[in-house]
Order: C-alpha cells, then structure tokens, then sequence
C-alpha cells in the first residue's frame, strides 16, 4: 500500500484507508492505534467524570473544592510513586499484558468507588487508579513509537490523542449527565463496565509490536530499508533526514556507546536528564497539564456559576469546545509534519510553543467575559490551541530519546506530569475558595480569578519552548547516532 510523500498528493484518501497505508503494520496496525487511542480515552473519561460530577460529589459527601480537588491529587500523587518501576518493565517485558492488566485494574478502580460509602473510601479507590494510570502512560508511548513511522508520528499521535479528549467530554457530558439525573455513583459504574469491556479487547486484539519496527518499516519486498529518503517513499525518520541534511553534529559525549537496558534506574534518568531538548519538553507537559488538569475538574462548576446556566444547559457549548480541541489535535499534527518535510528542522518545538502562547490570549477574555455567547468562541478558539501542542510535542520527544529508552523516559515525564497535575486541581480549589469568599463562591468569582492567574505560567510555556528549537536538531541527531548500534 503506497505511503505518502509528504507533498499532499494523497489528500483525497480518508479514513482507514489512509492510517493504514502510513503504518508499517497495516490494517492491524491502525487497529492497535484505535486501542491506544480508547485507553487515553477512558483516562480522560474518569477526570472528566469527576469533574463534571463536582457538584454531585460536593454536596452527596459534604466536601468543599479543596477536598474534591484532592481526589484527582491522591490519584496523581500515587502514580509518581509508581510510574519509574512500571517504566522499566515497559522497557523490559510484555507490553500488551502489562497495559492489560493496568486497564482491569481501572474497571475494579471505578467499581470500588461507585461504591464508596463515605469520602475517605472513595479517596481510597482514587489511590488504586493513580497506580494503574501510572503503568498506562510508558507503555503506550513505547507501543506507539514501534508502530507510527517517524516521519508520520505527529500527524498520527494527532488522531491517538482524540482519544483523550473525546474521553474527557464523554465523562463530562455522559458522565455529568448521569450524575445529575441519576446519581455520581452510576457514572462510576458506566466507566468501570467500559474499562472492563476494553481489558477484555486489548487481550483479544492487541499484538506484542517488535521493539524498534516503526523505526525500521519493510520494504515493499520484504526486506529493511535504510532510513533514507527516496522520491516514492518519506525518510524512515524525517526529522533525522532533515538534520543530516543540515549538517547537523550529534553532541558526542551523549552518543551511547552500550545497550541501556543494563542501566540502572539512576544512571537511565541521568542520561534522560542530561539531553537538553528533554529537559525543556517535560517541563512544558507539566506545566500545560497543570493548567488543563485544574481547567477540567473545575469547568463545569465554573461554567454555571459564572455564566449562570444549567449544568444540563452546558452540554451545547461544551460540544463546541470539545470540537474545537479536536479540531486543534488533528491539525496540528498534520502541520508539523508537513512543514518537517519541507526541511523545517525546529518545527516539533516551534508548534507547541505557538499553541501555548495562543491559548492564554484566548482564554483571558473567554474567562473574564460574563456573557457565555461572547466568551464561548475565545474559550473554543483557547481550547484548540492547548489541544494542538500535545501530537507535535508528543513526536518530539520521540525523536530526541533513543527507542531502548522510550518507556523509561516517558516514565520520567509522567512523573512530573503527574506531581502537577495532582497539584492542580487542589491549588485551584484552595486558591478558589481564598480569592472567593462565601459570596464570590456563588458566583464563580473565586475561579474566575483563579484561571486568569494560571494562565501566566501557561504562556511562559510557550516561551520554553521557544527556547528549546536550538537545542532539539543536536538532540535528534545524537539519538539517530545512539540507534544506529542498537539497530545494526
């Protein structure tokens, strides 16, 4: 099946189709891409559920936004505990059985707290599920860098991470809606049948991919190819293509000269630490997953009290925001990669830092404007641009890192990722109820003021990352240095 070649001469392919003529694995391939696209997806249901369960929540166990905030915290807090060691066996053993058993241990999560009794039960089942998420994260990056091509990973991890985001507005529309008419408990139980449901497709349907195949697709004959481009075929890795084409020196004290999987724990992190691109990309994830983590365990609270409608009111414009931030994952995506294949070597860092700069000059007047009908464009508008600095910046950091350290160093991201994003929804709560007051709590002026101040560390993010497009070609080209033995 003919691939792409970066010129827009397949545009008029949709669908299937196409995913399945950019994967080296074909139609199996695009399938395993739809399940990693629905774990992400159940991770964004459970915190938009929880989220759009708020009020629900706040008022069934008589707890105030500080302690709703802190059941997203607890389960954050325990998968930085976890996620180091689930990285190396992400690296080490059967990914597949290991996302398996994470995704059931997800069903048993949620069922235990529809059933909680009290608060502190339901904090309990929280714990459980920080653990499981913590094995999700390194597993499937490792999973997708064996089966998205190089020179496709933004565009495809653009339709991956829909998966997050139709998740996160199916907790809080199906989610919410459930909690509202029936009850907090019911939705629960809807996403623990789902995760169960999903364990079940991942162990019937899912294959164990070979450690470094994306890096190296087959030939139409068999064999493997160079990573080299030819004019029917993209480079294996344009990124890599691109800075050989520059001339572009690998930082040869960083070149590995030995297999990593004999590393320890430390020395791996050291290594991971010591590649500035890397540096700079995890600080970025974090601090934008701090704001969207506080962003969407408060939105639906937010939304009715600042704008004055009904929770089942916000199901319209929620849709539309949902729209637009798919709009944003999916395009952004296709741009970087596009761009890269014209030879615009920094554009996996450049992307990202736009979209971050561009969502905190949207949603400064979308959060300050009480009228929803003027506010909901600029709200969209943010809310794409957010959305598309993950796919991007997600491919980045696939190029800079060596594939025998993929699930290692994603672990090292997910750790911070996780302290920020257990850290934003009980700093939002608690700085909430301080600005607030009894009164301004009614009328939603204590978040109000609360999302406008987070929005400063969000576009000194995009700063970051402007910063790093110096650093990442160097980068690139000392992990194509580092995998050419490994491969060999």
């Amino acid at each position: 099946m003919a691939r792409s070649d970066g010129t827009g001469q397949d545009g008029n392919q949709r669908g299937g189709g196409r995913l399945a003529g950019r994967l080296a694995g074909g139609p199996e391939a695009v399938r395993a891409v739809i399940l990693l696209a629905l774990v992400l997806s159940l991770n964004g249901a459970d915190v938009g559920t929880v989220g759009a369960a708020a009020m629900q929540l706040e008022a069934g166990l008589g707890i105030d936004h500080a302690r709703l905030g802190l059941l997203a915290t607890a389960s954050s807090g325990v998968g930085v505990l976890a996620v180091v060691p689930l990285g190396v066996l992400a690296d080490r053993t059967n990914r597949v059985r290991l996302l398996v058993i994470t995704v059931a241990l997800w069903a048993v999560a949620m069922v235990a707290g529809g059933l909680a009794p009290n608060y502190w039960w339901l904090l309990g089942t929280r714990l459980l599920l920080g653990a499981a998420v913590a094995a999700s994260g390194p597993v499937v990056v490792s999973l997708i860098g064996d089966l998205i091509p190089p020179a496709e990973r933004a565009t495809v991890l653009g339709w991956i991470l829909t998966g997050e985001i139709v998740g996160a507005g199916f907790g809080l529309l199906a989610g919410g809606e459930l909690a509202a008419t029936i009850s907090w408990r019911a939705a629960f139980f809807l996403l623990g049948v789902a995760s169960a449901g999903l364990a079940v497709a991942l162990w019937r349907l899912l294959r164990e991919p070979a450690r470094g195949g994306a890096a190296w697709p087959s030939s139409p004959r068999g064999g493997a190819e160079p990573d080299r481009p030819s004019p029917r075929r993209p480079s294996a890795d344009r990124a890599r293509a691109v800075v050989s084409t520059h001339g572009i020196e690998p930082a040869r004290g960083r070149v590995l000269r030995e297999d990593p999987n004999q590393w320890s724990v430390q020395r791996a992190m050291l290594y991971l630490l010591s590649i500035p691109t890397n540096r700079l990309l995890i600080l970025a994830s974090a601090t934008g997953y701090f704001f969207f983590a506080g962003l969407r365990t408060f939105v639906v609270v937010f939304a009715t009290r600042h704008f004055g409608i009904s929770q089942t009111a916000f199901g319209g414009p929620l849709l539309v925001i949902g729209a637009a931030a798919l709009a944003g994952v999916v395009f952004s995506g296709r741009l970087a990669d596009r761009a890269l294949a014209r030879g615009r070597v920094g554009v996996r860092v450049v992307v990202p830092a736009v979209g971050y700069v561009a969502a905190a000059i949207f949603f400064f007047p979308g959060v300050w404007l009480p009228s929803l009908v003027v506010a909901l464009p600029l709200i969209a508008l943010g809310a794409a641009a957010l959305a598309a600095a993950n796919p991007p910046l997600d491919a980045a950091r696939l190029d800079i890192v060596p594939g025998q350290l993929w699930g290692r160093a994603e672990s090292l991201r997910t750790v911070l990722r996780l302290v920020a994003e257990a850290g934003a929804p009980a700093t939002f709560g608690w700085l909430a109820d301080r600005l607030g007051g009894a009164a301004g709590q009614a009328a939603g002026i204590g978040l109000r003021d609360t999302f406008l101040i987070m929005l400063g560390p969000l576009a000194a993010n995009g700063l970051i990352l402007f910063a790093a497009r110096r650093v990442y070609p160097i980068d690139v080209a000392t992990a194509a240095a580092s995998q050419r033995p490994a491969t060999a």
